[in-house]
């Protein structure tokens, strides 16, 4: 099914499947099998479709429903292929569109269901659904709500599966109205209820959610941080943990379904119809600019066009060339493989290849995507694919349909689609047993960190072997489907339909014929009739043609002598009288214009016609004949019988007759007497014998158990030998990618690290600049102190000892302190020390000082002058004493901040030469168990 989006290659998919399941259904009534996989319809809409601007129930992910038939043309299964379901739409949708419509359905469910999805809202009281359209012209929400419950019905859902499937979807809607604050520059929580509505429905712990959410711990080294959280970055998570959810549910709702529809014969299976429904080429306004899952969708319907191309155009020519036929060679300019070349190829690089190398390298960005898209991309030629936009962040890129221009922005998270792992290891610890199925490799990794050391190295390898590695990409798993899509395709008979989008407006009864025929134009229709005149589209090999229509001529081919094959038709057309410019003979096949082979059909279909009925009168004929002959025998048979029955009748009543009859059974039974006893006696011999044999039979089966259970035995340990050995060849080849990759990435480390070391020098001479400025506030300051001891020199006797020892303790302090930067405590315990002594001494001066005072009272008059001496230079004492305090407290306060940087900053090159210590041994772990592996 081809066609832009909202042509109607939804619809069509369904009528083909409905043609499918009743022409190939017994008796024209349909059986269980294909009920389900007719309502498996319902179910993919509701969770799969969604309302755009162009289609009311637009397919937002694509499908490659196969059908599989038996050898007698009957549905034995089914099996669904999904690809690139649209996960941006579950939180953010254009107010002309919609989010998928099992959102809205289920705010329409029964109150009972509503109750347990706790949903007691409308859709403008979700943030996930207030912004798009609330409702659909002629669609009652509620009305699909229960098709889809009896479709899951239909398709054997239990009421709890259905309830699982329905909880992860409230849980999404729950998650979305969760309110994020700003507090000192770190997120918190402002609406946490929500939070335990989710987490409710998930079966998690709403604090270790939250915690998870807010700070979530992350490996450095050997060693679990937490590493807290702007508000943008967990808004980030809850939308990608809301698309994630969302995806690993729908994967899951297929996987049940294909489980379903796969039938109880699948070994009767002969052969499949496949219908490939995927979402149209997407090209919009100008002023609309394109993401990244619009680049994949587009990139998938350009490989289906070429591949449309090259079965209608190229390869048609390529077999009238084979042929040897007359025919001139039509370009019809159709090569997409530049445009898929510059998407998909890895050397030179594309966009795909290009945005996987940002994707890896260390903080990659978007506009450095972008400019080495222009690098390596753009040209200066005009019919190049690629152009660059004069104003945007993006490019223009030529596709069969016209020029389309994308927005790279946000193209590295949604290629990387990064999740927090601190919540999927919580999710996958979930007491929903549903939830934690959809994570489950997430446990395992955990089991993985907490199992011997002896596995753990199988144990990795195994993982890198499944590609539960980082580097898995959205790009790459689109990639690979594709090309898997297309390998099946490519071995298949296709047939192409067109789906052409009559109007923009989605308005019944309406054409609008410029569109129409740029989309004629651009899908190569018109082209295809113009093959189809001009060429020969019917053809059939010799073979088949003579035997074919061989009976239109039957007296022309002598089968008993030889004719070849190119021969015997050139003869069949003479006679047929057919004009030679509507036919042409190959070297191996027979080609027709159109109609041609149409107008032999019904040549053949009235021959046919006269013959079958001389062969339906020479069967009436015989029959009738039979009839008669088999009439005459029973006649004859009737009269033998009664003439019998006379005879016995007479004999019945013949004296002798009745004699006879009463002495017969007297010998009858003396015969059976020893009839009976040699019987009895050969039943003896004959059980003897039976229970010889039984008891040999016995041991010979016994013995042929042991040597078939000891060959399954063998055969299974062949086989998993076998596969360990594939398996470990499989990792060996992995892991030494991953070793290039860890090479590359340790010297990226080292570089980082070297960066980091050449700040931290820096930062050290920042360090040792302030020590010395500080050195210098502290000599000017002893400075003062000298001046302060000048003054002192005029004190007495008993003060010049305090001086002294005031002077030498304040030496060994500026000592210790030019000479000790770091030792930070051991300057506060001499700070101390000295504090007690100059108080100890203070005390002695007072001491003194009331000497003095009682002195002077004995004798005022004579020592008055010299007591007011002594007081004034006491109190000059303290207060230079006060002084040296307060600038010994500013040092400190200034010594006690450069401290605290200090060990910050030592911290921190200490955690990142740990965490890239950890890295390298990592690396080196991996290239042990590299080496390890013996070589096949």
């Amino acid at each position: 099914m081809l066609g832009e989006s909202g042509a109607g290659k939804t619809e069509n998919t369904k009528k083909v499947i409905q043609y499918l399941t009743v022409v190939a259904s017994i008796d024209k009534h349909l059986n269980e099998l294909q009920n389900q996989i007719l309502q498996a319809n319902p179910i993919l809409e509701a969770f799969g479709n969604a309302q755009t601007i162009r289609n009311n129930n637009s397919s937002r992910f694509g499908k490659f429903i196969r059908i599989e038939f038996n050898s007698r043309a009957q549905i034995c299964g089914a099996n669904i292929e999904w690809y690139l379901l649209e996960k941006s739409r579950v939180h953010y949708q254009t107010p002309k569109e919609r989010n998928y419509h099992i959102f809205y359905q289920l705010l329409e469910a029964d109150e009972d269901i509503k109750k347990l999805l706790l949903l007691d809202g409308t859709a403008d009281d979700y943030n996930f659904l207030k912004q798009s359209n609330k409702r659909i012209d002629g669609v009652d929400d509620r009305e699909e709500y229960l098709n889809l419950v009896k479709a899951l019905d239909i398709m054997g859902l239990s009421e709890k599966e259905k309830l699982d499937l329905f909880k992860i979807v409230a849980a999404i809607l729950h998650l979305g109205n969760i309110s994020i604050t700003s507090y000192l520059d770190r997120a918190d929580i402002k609406n946490f209820d929500m939070v335990e509505r989710a987490c409710h429905l998930l079966g998690i712990s709403a604090e270790g959610f939250k915690k998870s959410l807010l700070a979530p711990r992350i490996k450095a080294g050997k060693d679990w941080v937490t590493q807290a959280k702007s508000p943008a970055q967990v808004i980030a998570s809850i939308d990608a943990l809301a698309k994630t959810l969302y995806e690993r549910n729908f994967g899951f709702l297929v996987e049940r379904i294909n489980k379903a529809i796969d039938g109880p014969n699948a070994k009767e299976k002969a052969g499949f119809i496949g219908v490939l429904d995927i979402a149209g080429f997407e090209i919009f306004e100008a002023s609309v600019l394109f993401n990244f899952e619009q680049l994949c969708i587009n990139y998938t319907n350009e490989k289906l066009q070429q591949f449309f191309n090259q079965n209608m155009f190229e390869l048609e020519q390529e077999e009238y060339r084979k042929e040897k036929i007359n025919w001139d060679y039509i370009d019809f300019g159709k090569d997409l493989q530049p445009t898929i070349d510059l998407i998909e190829k890895i050397n030179p690089v594309g966009i795909l290849s290009c945005l996987e190398e940002e994707c890896v390298a260390p903080r990659g960005s978007d506009q450095r995507f972008l400019q080495k898209l222009n690098k390596f991309c753009n040209n200066d030629d005009p019919d190049a694919k690629y152009k660059t936009t004069r104003f945007q962040d993006g490019f223009i890129l030529k596709h069969y349909a016209g020029d389309v221009e994308y927005s790279v922005n946000g193209w590295i998270e949604k290629n990387k689609y990064p999740l927090n792992e601190d919540i999927t290891r919580l999710l996958a610890r979930s007491s929903q047993k549903h939830t934690a199925k959809l994570f489950e490799e997430y446990e395992e990794e955990n089991n993985d960190r907490t199992h011997n050391h002896s596995t753990s190295s199988f144990v990795s390898m195994l993982k890198v072997r499944k590609g539960s590695g980082s580097f898995g990409t959205v790009g790459q798993r689109h990639k690979q489907q594709l090309s898997t899509l297309m390998s099946t395709l490519y071995v298949t008979h296709p047939h192409f339909v067109r789906c052409i989008l009559p109007n923009d407006k989605k308005r019944p009864g309406e054409i609008q014929t410029k569109l129409v025929l740029d989309q004629l134009r651009c899908n190569g229709v018109l082209e295809g009739i113009r093959i189809c005149r001009k060429g020969f589209p019917n053809r059939l090999s010799f073979d088949e043609f003579r035997k074919r229509y061989g009976i239109l001529c039957p007296n022309l081919l002598n089968r008993e002598s030889f004719i070849d094959g190119r021969t015997a038709c050139q003869l069949l057309l003479d006679q047929l009288n057919l004009d030679k410019e509507r036919y042409q003979i190959g070297m191996t096949k027979v080609f027709f214009k159109a109609t041609v082979l149409a107008e032999l059909e019904e040549q053949r279909d009235n021959k046919l016609g006269v013959c079958i009925t001389q062969f339906q009168a020479h069967c009436r004929a015989r029959l009738a004949r039979q009839f008669q002959t088999r009439f005459s025998r029973q006649a004859d048979a009737i009269r033998v019988m009664q003439r019998n029955a006379r005879i016995y009748i007479s004999l019945r009543e013949w004296p002798w007759w009745k004699v006879y009859a009463k002495l017969k059974p007297l010998n009858a039974a003396y015969r059976v007497d020893i009839q009976m006893q040699e019987r009895d006696q050969k039943i003896h011999t004959l059980e003897a014998q039976l229970k010889d044999q039984s008891s040999t039979a016995n041991e010979m089966a016994s013995r042929n158990q042991e040597l078939e259970n000891q060959q399954v035995e063998l055969k299974q340990l062949i086989l998993d030998e076998q596969s360990i050995i594939r398996e470990l060849e499989e990792s060996k080849q992995e892991l030494f990618q991953k070793f290039t990759m860890a090479e590359e990435r340790i010297e990226e480390l080292e570089s980082e690290l070297n960066q980091k070391s050449k700040t931290m020098e820096e930062n050290q001479k920042n360090l040792e600049q302030k020590a010395d400025q500080a050195n210098l506030e502290l000599f000017q300051q002893l400075e003062e102190n000298k001046t302060l001891k000048e003054r002192l020199a005029v004190l007495e006797k008993e003060n010049k000892d305090i001086k002294a020892s005031l002077k030498e303790k304040q030496y060994q302090f500026d000592k210790e302190t030019i000479e000790k930067n770091g030792k930070i405590q051991q300057l506060e315990l001499d700070y101390k020390n000295k504090i007690d002594i100059l108080n100890t001494e203070i005390e002695e001066l007072k001491e003194q000082l009331n000497e003095v005072k009682s002195q002077s009272a004995r004798d005022n008059k004579q020592n008055h002058e010299t007591t007011v001496q002594l007081e004034s230079e006491i109190n000059e004492l303290k207060q230079a004493l006060n002084n040296e305090t307060d600038t010994r407290n500013d040092l400190q306060t200034k010594y006690d901040c450069l401290k605290e940087d200090w060990d910050n900053l030592t911290a921190l090159v200490k955690a990142e030469s740990d965490q890239a210590k950890s890295r390298i041994s990592r690396f080196d772990q991996v290239l042990n168990d590299l080496k390890a592996i013996p070589s096949s």
